[in-house]
């Protein structure tokens, strides 16, 4: 099964977010993506439709934006 890619870039509210989703779908379910320390990441994110940060790629392709940390404007600065 493939897995979900969570997107964040390390505020309060994405790190918030980032132990939530650990907790309902599992670490093993789930890559987590800091593309604050990671901004090679940042195209990939946009590609996959995260237009803010943190977001949850589903397998399928959904983007889940979930409670509004930054927007991709802000983490490309």
């Amino acid at each position: 099964m493939a897995k979900s890619v969570f997107y964040h870039a390390g505020c309060p509210v994405c790190v918030s977010a980032e132990h939530d989703i650990i907790n309902l779908i599992g670490a093993d379910n789930v890559e987590v993506v800091h593309i604050g320390e990671n901004r090679g990441k940042i195209a990939e994110a946009e590609n996959a439709g995260v237009k803010s940060v943190p977001a949850l790629v589903t397998p399928n392709g959904n983007v889940l934006h979930i409670n509004f940390g930054a927007s991709m404007a802000d983490v490309k600065g």
